[in-house]
């Protein structure tokens, strides 16, 4: 399995980026897909994450909710993540993920998940 994650870059304060994970070998629309991100010194923390378990359900970090959204197209095998209303203190390397046999209470655990993409750095400054 090999997630490619992209669209990360420098945006200015209140700015917004759509980051893009795509997925080979494996069907998006079947597994958990999630979102972590790690700054410099600092563990890697979950941002957001999708589940499909008879319904799809999505999961935020108290930090992000209101300004990021997760999604997927699964015509394109691809997960996103919307990030409105930046903030420096999202500027971090965010790594998707996707977990393939996760329950509700693993979704927040990166040690859960069981690939993952390189990463893509995701900058606010002004």
């Amino acid at each position: 399995v090999q997630l490619q994650a992209c669209g990360g870059g420098l945006v200015q304060p209140r700015g917004y980026l759509r980051l893009s994970c795509t997925a080979s070998t494996l069907t998006v629309n079947n597994y958990a897909m999630g979102w972590f991100r790690q700054a410099p010194g600092k563990e890697r923390e979950f941002v957001a994450a999708i589940r499909w378990s008879g319904g799809v359900t999505y999961y935020y970090a108290d930090s992000v909710k209101g300004r990021f959204t997760i999604s997927r197209d699964n015509a394109k095998n691809t997960v996103y993540l919307q990030m409105n209303t930046l903030k420096p203190e999202d500027t971090s390397v965010y790594y998707c993920a996707v977990g393939l046999r996760l329950i509700t209470s693993s979704v927040r655990r990166a040690t859960q998940y069981d690939y993952w993409g390189q990463g893509t750095l995701v900058t606010v400054s002004s």
